[in-house]
């Protein structure tokens, strides 16, 4: 830009005389390019983001207040364990770690469901609330429950500890009780007409006692090899060693563990020697129930007409009762513990989880195959025991 000197600025001020004012623009340079031959690569830092806290729950309390306060075992949202930063002090904070995480996070989970129901920890049952205050179940236990209470006959049932910890495990818990005893009790009509033919309504009787024998064994089958959600109390501390091993041990060897829990080989194979027990002493003790009654009615029969004198035999009682009761603790225990938690729980649940009436067709199938295939084994065992005898 030029400007005039000073001397004619002033000059021409004192004249009161008007001189242009030249103004000369520059064009911008152009910037500069970095020389740079190619676009270098940006490292950024990998973001590990932590576990995200859950808020403070306003409704499921302890039954002391809130539970959203830096006191508790729960911590608000920005503290307990920590986020991305300081993981010295957070981690102490949370627990103890490790294997008090899953129980802390099913802890929080299912305190959180309860929140989103509107309903408070005391509403549970004592048993449900000691496990969600020790973190021993999740938050779908937790909403399976609630669910199940909107009907009468679930809410009924609840009550008792036996048939909570298996439909809070199994949701057709009955559905399949209902199909074993069902089944059971037409394959055991079909088996005695089949025994008696023209003799089946002459000796009714003891039709009878054979399927109700029958009917209590089917309802063991389905009750003890079944998946549970357990509830118990803890063990006092002078139990023994066998009682605390057999304790930890799961109803079905098969069953899948809930988040936080774990089962060894041997506590499975515990499993299996329980239930067998078990199993022996029901099957035992039906048939000596059973075997006692069909002769009672023989020696009815004998003393009431003696035109039935020889009709039908006297069945060893004690010998029948083993058998049967072996029968139940090798055979039935073994398939009933693959077909409820191998079958049912890891095949056809995952499958089929979302279409309920197909699950439930698919385990009428199975449960009737399985009863078919015991029938077999049985036939086949007393064929043995015949061979056996036989001089």
């Amino acid at each position: 830009m030029a400007f005039p000197p000073p001397t004619s600025l002033s000059s021409s001020s004192s004249s009161h005389a008007s001189f242009p004012i030249h103004l000369r623009l520059q064009p911008l340079s152009t910037p500069t390019l970095l020389p740079f031959p190619r676009p270098l690569p940006l490292h950024l830092p990998v973001l590990r983001l932590a576990r995200p806290h859950l808020p403070p729950l306003p409704f499921a309390s302890l039954g002391s207040g809130s539970i959203g306060g830096g006191d508790g075992d729960l911590p608000s949202g920005g503290g307990g364990s920590g986020g991305g930063g300081g993981d010295g002090e957070g981690g102490s904070a949370d627990g103890d770690g490790g294997g008090d995480d899953d129980a802390s996070v099913n802890r929080r989970e299912a305190l959180f469901v309860l929140a989103q129901l509107g309903r408070k920890l005391e509403s549970l049952p004592a048993d449900l609330a000691a496990a969600v205050e020790g973190g021993r179940v999740p938050g779908e236990i937790v909403r399976r429950f609630a669910d199940m209470e909107k009907s009468p006959v679930f809410k009924w049932l609840l009550q008792f500890g036996g048939f909570k910890e298996r439909l809070l495990a199994d949701d057709l818990f009955l559905t399949k009780i209902a199909f074993e005893c069902g089944v059971g009790i037409f394959t055991k009509t079909a088996a005695e007409y089949e025994r008696r033919r023209e003799n089946f309504v002459k000796e009714l009787d003891f039709v009878i006692a054979d399927v109700v024998m029958a009917i209590v064994a089917d309802f063991m089958l389905v009750w003890l090899p079944a998946p549970t959600v357990s509830l118990q109390p803890p063990l006092a501390g002078n139990a023994g060693s066998i009682a605390k091993f057999f304790y930890n041990c799961p109803d079905n060897a098969f069953q899948v563990a809930l988040a936080g829990t774990s089962y060894s080989l041997l506590q499975r194979v515990g499993a299996i020697v329980r239930n067998g027990a078990k199993l022996f002493a029901v099957g035992t003790s039906a048939s000596l129930v059973g075997t006692a009654v069909t002769n009672a009615l023989i020696k009815a029969r004998q003393a009431v007409s003696k035109d039935s004198a020889g009709e039908v035999e006297d069945v060893p009682i004690l010998s029948t009762s083993v058998a049967y009761g072996v029968y139940m603790a090798v055979s039935s225990n073994l398939r009933y513990q693959v077909l409820a938690g191998v079958i049912e729980q890891r095949m056809l649940e995952p499958l089929l989880h979302r279409h309920k009436l197909a699950l439930s067709a698919m385990c009428f199938a199975v449960r009737t195959g399985n009863t078919f295939l015991g029938s077999l084994v049985d036939r086949l065992c007393q064929v043995g025991r015949r061979t056996i005898g036989q001089p």
